[in-house]
């Protein structure tokens, strides 16, 4: 699948694009004063962590992203200050529109994160074809302590389609009326869970607009990719195969 990452990067970190470029990875730098930098500490609970930030990069421009031509967009905005409205609504008419909710849910005090809600989601949410969140996040956007009532609040605004992660208890997908309820496929130990979600939905992604699959069929394949991915520290680096197999295994 072809795809560009585009990231906004402080001068000390340009190493790390040199690795990814080195990988045949098509990397666009915006370039920023700092690196945003968190720290993640997991209990015993895997699915629970806390979070602090120790650098906060500039936000993002539509520079970078003028002249890409794409079928899907895919903003994973880590900060709420990453991508403006504005932004959004602009990369919404180049293409299938993804977005995963956390960043602007988050409210940075004293380098502590905490959850909050998104002042301007009424405004921007009509531009987003597929939301990603997980059901605290849910909670926190929509104001409803249930998935269902959650999910319909975001169709209502205009998402075609809700994709709610749950940890180790699964998923849910929410989409024209009908929930796919999706399982969790866990791995017999788990190494490292950070980055599960931007795995989940790569995996959820490809198989919806590369593959053509149906929306059951690709929650199960980006379930089975999250689940793999904690098998090892680090971003997903497995096959299709791979995941398939896997897949069949935890079944």
């Amino acid at each position: 699948m072809k795809y560009i990452l585009v990231t906004a990067l402080g001068a000390a970190e340009m190493e790390y694009v040199a690795h990814l470029r080195n990988k045949n990875i098509d990397v666009r730098v915006q370039p920023s004063a700092h690196t945003v930098i968190f720290e993640n500490i997991y209990g015993e609970n895997r699915d629970e962590r806390t979070q602090n930030v120790l650098q906060i990069a500039d936000a993002f421009t539509m520079e970078q992203l003028l002249d890409v031509e794409a079928k899907a967009f895919h903003p994973g905005p880590l900060l709420a200050g990453d991508f403006t409205t504005d932004f959004i609504k602009t990369l919404s008419a180049k293409g299938i529109l993804s977005l995963d909710v956390q960043g602007y849910l988050r409210k940075v005090v004293n380098q502590k994160v905490f959850l909050t809600d998104w002042p301007d989601k009424l405004n921007a949410l009509q531009y987003i074809d597929i939301v990603k969140a997980d059901v605290a996040e849910l909670a926190a956007l929509s104001r409803y302590n249930t998935v269902e009532e959650g999910v319909k609040f975001l169709a209502d605004l205009g998402v075609k389609e809700a994709v709610i992660t749950n940890g180790s208890r699964g998923s849910v997908i929410y989409s024209a009326g009908v929930f796919y309820d999706i399982p969790a496929y866990l791995p017999k130990l788990v190494v490292d869970a950070t980055g599960c979600g931007d795995t989940y939905m790569a995996g959820y992604l490809y198989q919806r607009i590369k593959k053509g699959a149906g929306i059951q069929q690709a929650g199960e394949f980006a379930a089975a990719m999250a689940g793999l991915k904690t098998t090892s520290p680090g971003p997903f680096v497995g096959t299709e195969d791979e995941v398939n197999r896997f897949l069949i295994q935890r079944v």
